[in-house]
């Protein structure tokens, strides 16, 4: 019974599937379909997570990438609705650069870092995606960039302990 009241509660976190795709094995009888899926997981408050799933039916994929992705969460620094300074970050092929935006501006980026930033909560951003168009990639090179990210104050600190 306590079982069942846990799922009831709201969500603690939203998903995003980025893309699913299939793989197909050709085998005597013909051919064998499996997918996998990139799936973004995120709270909209400064925590999000990246998974990867792969099974042979496509909601066990999404399923399993769910539950990476809540297993591999990050925390992200957000000032004002935005990041607090200029950061790129880097996987593989796929690069990404992120500047902080003024008020209303929006979160102008395409495909999966658009999900990933959503998802962590960050509504005023400007994101370029540069080299590779992979998608699970790209998604990584914005986790990659957002991980970057520091604080004026933790800045400062570093400077002066370096001094």
């Amino acid at each position: 019974m306590a079982y069942e009241e846990r799922n009831q509660e709201a969500p603690e976190f939203e998903e995003n599937v980025v893309f699913v795709n299939r793989c197909a094995k050709v085998v005597k009888g013909g051919r064998r379909f499996s997918f996998s899926a990139v799936v973004v997981v995120g709270n909209r408050n400064g925590r999000v997570g990246l998974g990867f799933g792969k099974a042979n039916e496509v909601s066990e994929a999404i399923r399993k990438g769910t539950d990476a992705a809540k297993r591999r969460l990050v925390d992200i620094v957000i000032t004002n609705k935005t990041i607090p300074h200029e950061v790129t970050g880097q996987c593989d092929g796929g690069r990404v650069l992120l500047k902080p935006a003024c008020e209303g501006t929006g979160v102008i980026a395409g495909g999966g870092m658009r999900a990933v930033l959503e998802l962590a909560g960050i509504h005023n951003i400007l994101g370029k995606s540069q080299g590779s168009k992979n998608r699970l990639n790209v998604v990584k090179a914005t986790l990659n960039a957002l991980s970057k990210l520091r604080t004026a104050e933790e800045i400062k600190s570093q400077r002066s302990a370096n001094a």
